[in-house]
Order: C-alpha cells, then structure tokens, then sequence
C-alpha cells in the first residue's frame, strides 16, 4: 500500500465522499475493478483527475463527430470537378489581377503588366522595384482605351491610362514634395465608364475622401497627336519603357510620356461629419441664419440645444436604463474618429435631386453615396455642382439619409438602379433610385452581423447598358447577397409589393476550412454565385436549387494562393474567371514566392464542359426602367396607377360596408347609454 508523506500535521478529514463502504457493509465487499485495488488520490488530486478526464471525454466526442461528419460528406455524392482551360506565368508575385476590354492587368511585386487576354501574351509593363502594387481597378474607355488606377505597400495611388500596346503614368494622386505632409491612400475607385475616381486617404489625425475629374477625352486626343509628331522616337522609347531594365530607366521613360497627358482635376473633398455638440450660437436668428431652404434633411449641426442640456439628458438616460447599457465601451465608442468609409458612384435619378442648372448625361455618374464608420447618416453628394458653391471651404451633403442603426456596409447595383443598406442590427433596405422611394425593408436572424452585400444581376439585360437585377420594369424584383461575420450567406428578394423574405444558402460551418471568404455573383449565367471557402474550395452555387453545380480545382501540384484572401478576377468580356495559382510545394515559402514566377489560371465558362453543368437561361426580360426613354417610362408608370386604382375601386366597397356596420354599432351603444 503506499505511503504519503506530508510536511503538515495529518488532519482526519471530513466524511465528504458518498461512496465510501459503510461499516455494516465492508465484511461482504469485494473488488471487482482490479484499479480499485489503489487507493484513492487526496484532494485537490481528485479534482485535477476529474478535470483531465473530463476533458478527454469531450476531445473524443469532438473527435468522434468530425469523423462522423467526414464520414457523411464520403457518402454525399460530389460535386464535378473541372480543371483550369489554360493558363499563363507573370514574373513576381501576383497581388491582384483585373480584367477590362480584351486586356488582363496584374498588379505585380514589382509593378504593373498588361496581358492580351485572346492569347495571354504580355503586351507592356511599368516596373518599379520599390512599389509592390496591393489593389487595382481598371475601366474601359472603348477604342481599346483604358484608365486605371493601382494602389502600392507604400500607400500611393497611381493614376495610368493605357492606349492601345502603351501605358501611361498619369500622375501619383498623394504625392508631395514635403514627406511630413504625405498621405496614406486607404482605398480606390473608378466609375462606371472612367469619367470619376475617388481615392480614401488618411492621414496623421483624421480621414478624407478625394473626388477627381478624368480628362479621358482629352488623353484620347494628346496620345493620338504624340504618336504621330514621335513615331521615328517610338520604337526607341518603347523599348526602354518597357523592358526589364532598371527601375529608374523604367520609372523616368514612363513619367516623360504620363507628363504629357492632362491631369485630373480635384472635384470633391469629403471630410467626415463632426460629431454632435452644444449650440454655438447665441440666438435663434443666428441658427436660423446658416439654415439652408429646408427642402432636405440635414447633419443636425444647425441647433440650439446647449452642452449643459445635452450633458443633463444623457444623464438622464443612462440612469434610466443604466442595467441595459455598458458605459464603458459607449464612452470609448464617442472618441473614436472616423477612419473608414464606403462610397459607390450614382446615376442621375430622384435619389439625387438636382436643380434645373445642373445638366447631367444618362451615362454619367451625377453623385456619390458615402457613409463613414460608426455613423448612421448616409450623405449624398452631387458630382456637377453650381459656380457658386465650388468655393465654400466646408463641403455639405445635398442630401442625408438617416438609418435607425449604425450602417455596416452598402452596395448599388451595376446599372445603378437600386442602392442597399445594411445596418448594424442585422436589417437591409432597398431604394429604387429611380423612384426614390425604398423597394423593401429584410431583417435577417438575430446575432447575424452583415460583413458584405452583393446584387445578383440578370444577364438579359443589354451589355451596353449594364446588367441589372431588375426584372419587369413596372414590377421589380431585386435579389443581393448577404455575407456575415460568421461565415453563413443569406439570400434576400425584395418585390415592389413591399414583402421580402430570406433564404439561408449555407449555415455557420461546424469546420472552420469551408468558412466562406469571398462572395462574387456570376454574371455569365443567371442565379449562380463564386464562392471561395478558407481551405481553397472555389465552389459555383445554384440559388434556385440550392445545391452545388461543381467546383473548379488548380491542377495536382498548385493550390489556391493566399485562399484567406484568393487573387482573382472575371473577365465579364470572355466569360472567364483568372485565379492565381501556387505550388504546393513553396505553399510554405512565401518569402521565395516573391521572386519567383505566378501562375494565373484560366476558366473559360463558354468550353463544354462547364457549360453543359450550368443551368439553361431563362427567357429574356424586358429592359432596365432605368435604360428606356422617358415616355415609355411615363406610359408605364400611368399604366401602374390605372391598375391601382381599379385595385382601390375594388376594395372601396368592402370598406364601405364595413365603416358603416361600425357607424351602426357605435349608434345602437349610444343607444343604449
């Protein structure tokens, strides 16, 4: 038997166990378990073996329904899976691709390439060995003419503009001559069609976004009068432009074409809301006085409630409902500067008001939505503002939306038709900007936080006129995507008659690998999704059916680079998708990775085989109520009303009958009073 040793006196402890052996029962019992020949162990001993044990149990029992899990997914039947149609090798690391037109551009480690997208051959680069190119966006002009505007690790914002076999350094949009005053660019856009592009920068104290004027006619027209005054010189600029020489060769070849091109002009410079304060005037005519017309809703900042009201009402508040608030996390929420925010270009329509001076083009973005973080206001902003107002040092919105929570995240569809909003209570509104009026309102399941939204578009509509989600013009019908922090995707429909409703596409996950990343509708066919999980899966989903049509894998030896954040893009000309590739056996160096060669992949969902798994087209709905002219627009609207009001002329004598069966009840109860 062994023997403890304790450097304390011994204590007789306590009866606390209630399977000791009674005195009466101990002559009758014998072991039955050979382990019980030991002793038992002395507290806390017996505690920690408890613990142990119970944490053994429960690692089997997840061990237990993973197999159980992967046992089922065995059995389910799987997918097709369809290897790349081609691919092509870019020198450096692949940071982010973009397709526009019939080219393919990659933003590269060490700048940027332009690749022929009928047969992938490199038709011109910009190298820089000090900018690594993080993000970039491109916009066809037409006439094989494209602008473009790339961000690098450094945060500056280039602005290109490729003619033709040519690429020209514009201008960098943060530069300055002073290094203490330099800006970090967070964020680029282009619009629809090149005319704008807005660049997020941030600097030492605060956040800003910059609206710039794009002189695309006039680049047309300054490259096509250079290439003939220097066709004997371009054969010897070319190829120091574009060879693989030295950065500064490089960099001073192509800044002596881009200075010949016109500049961008700054149009808007958005700073974000001040917060709300006490009164800074001393009488109501003062306030009264930086009021505007009041044809809109305002930020609020033109009141006369003093710091003290608003001190005592807080008060006041939180010690009514001091159980139902943290004040900690509320006093910190209020420091907290803006430093990020979402804006989309907008097309005229009654969203935007603009006065009779003001002339806009149908295909010419006339304003920007924006929303900073932790603000529940949506300003709106026109684009084509009057003389007048061009000098006011402090830019106000023309227009403000206020949300009941803070917004998360927005979308606007690619024809510009519908803007969504979603809201940190997990609640998404659709405007019909043509109309200015909200489509419908969804609430998804509570705790679900809308990490991103997407439009699902319909490829009946015109290429030219852009895809929107929009069916019959006189009824619309809009379908997004919504992607939560936690990895379930949602589909949410909005009709005109005012319901919507949610279809859940795929749950949290149990394993963390299918967590889904990325979302991205396909345009091609009608209904399907690109979905990219954290373990490499890019998988197409049917929204009809609900089920996966197939999935597209990288040959045996690569897998999906960086899957956490995959590099890809979709060629909506060719109907392609360009993914990077890596292979698996440098999948660990990603520090080699950068000097190495990139493979982009190649799906073409026009070949066969894919598009024999994808689901036939439907019919072709008729045209955008954004696109048609504006008396088919006002016979259709007309149309509505007619059938409106043969639904009221309906309805008038039910209602009738009804107010008069109450005018009875109430006269026989006077009655009877």
């Amino acid at each position: 038997m062994p023997v403890y040793i304790r450097k304390h006196p011994l204590e007789i402890p306590l009866p606390s166990e209630k399977d000791w052996i009674k005195e009466d029962e101990e002559e009758n019992f014998f072991l039955q378990d050979p382990d019980q020949t030991l002793d038992q162990l002395p507290q806390p001993f017996r505690m920690i073996n408890k613990m142990v044990n119970l944490v053994f149990d429960e690692a089997l029992e997840i061990i237990e329904q993973r197999e159980a899990l992967r046992e089922a997914q065995k059995l389910k039947v799987r997918p097709m899976q369809y290897m790349p149609t081609g691919d092509f090798k870019v020198a450096g690391r692949a940071n982010c691709l973009a397709a526009s037109g019939k080219n393919i551009f990659v933003g590269l480690s060490t700048g940027l390439a332009a690749f022929s997208a009928a047969d992938c051959r490199r038709v011109c680069a910009w190298e820089a060995a000090k900018f690594e190119i993080c993000a970039i966006h491109a916009s066809d002009l037409g006439n094989e003419n494209h602008v473009l505007i790339a961000l690098d690790e450094m945060g500056f914002a280039h602005l290109f503009y490729f003619c033709k076999d040519s690429l020209f350094l514009v201008k960098v949009l943060n530069e300055v001559e002073d290094i203490s005053k330099r800006s970090t660019c967070e964020e680029v856009e282009l619009s629809h069609g090149g005319s704008y592009a807005g660049v997020l920068l941030q600097g030492s104290t605060e956040a800003w976004l910059e609206i710039y004027r794009l002189p695309k006619d006039s680049w047309e027209r300054e490259t096509e009068n250079a290439s003939g005054a220097a066709a004997a010189a371009a054969p010897a600029v070319q190829e120091r432009m574009f060879s693989q020489a030295s950065e500064m060769e490089t960099r001073m070849s192509t800044s002596k074409l881009g200075a010949r091109l016109s500049l961008p002009m700054l149009l808007l410079k958005v700073r974000p809301p001040k917060p709300l304060s006490g009164s800074i005037f001393k009488s109501p005519l003062d306030a009264l006085m930086k009021i505007d017309d009041g044809s809109v809703l305002g930020l609020g900042h033109n009141h006369m409630i003093k710091d003290c009201q608003l001190e005592q009402q807080d008060a006041i508040f939180h010690s009514t409902f001091k159980t139902y608030l943290e004040r900690g996390s509320e006093s910190d929420s209020k420091e907290v500067t803006p430093r990020h925010t979402m804006f989309h270009f907008i097309f005229p329509g009654r969203i935007l008001r603009m006065g009779p001076e003001i002339k806009s083009q149908p295909e010419v973005p006339a304003g920007i939505s924006v929303h900073w973080s932790g603000s529940h206001n949506l300003c709106l902003y026109l684009l084509t503002r009057p003389l007048k107002e061009k000098g006011d040092t402090e830019l106000k919105p023309d227009a403000v939306w206020p949300c009941a929570a803070l917004i998360t995240c927005s979308a606007v569809s690619s024809c510009s038709s519908y803007l969504a909003l979603a809201c940190e209570d997990s609640t998404i509104t659709v405007w019909n900007n043509c109309l200015g009026s909200p489509l419908g309102v969804t609430a998804l399941p509570e705790g679900c936080l809308i990490r991103s939204i997407h439009f699902l578009p319909s490829p009946a509509a015109p290429k030219d006129q852009g895809l929107c989600p929009s069916g019959d013009p006189s009824h619309p019908k809009v379908q997004l995507l919504a992607l939560c922090v936690d990895g379930s995707l949602h589909l949410v429909a909005a009709s005109w008659t005012g319901q919507s409703n949610t279809v859940l596409l795929a749950g949290r996950p149990q394993d963390p690998g299918q967590t889904i990343n990325t979302v991205t509708p396909l345009l091609t066919f009608n209904g399907t999704l690109l979905v990219f999980s954290r373990d490499g899966t890019v998988s197409l989903i049917d929204t009809v059916t609900l089920q996966t049509i197939c999935h597209l894998v990288t040959p045996p030896s690569y897998t999906v680079a960086s899957p956490w954040q995959p590099v890809f893009a979709l060629d909506t000309e060719n109907q392609r998708l360009l993914l990077q590739g890596q292979e698996q056996q440098r999948a660990d160096a990603v520090s080699q990775a950068k000097d190495n060669q990139s493979s982009i992949f190649l799906f073409d969902f026009n070949s066969h085989p894919l598009r024999d798994v994808f689901p036939k087209k439907l019919e072709s709905p008729p045209e955008s109520l954004q696109h048609l002219p504006w008396d088919k627009r006002c016979d259709i609207f007309l149309r509505n009303r007619r059938e409106h009001l043969l639904e009221l002329s309906q309805q008038m004598p039910g209602c009738w009958s009804r107010l008069q069966n109450y005018a009875a009840t109430l006269q026989k109860e006077r009655q009877k009073k």
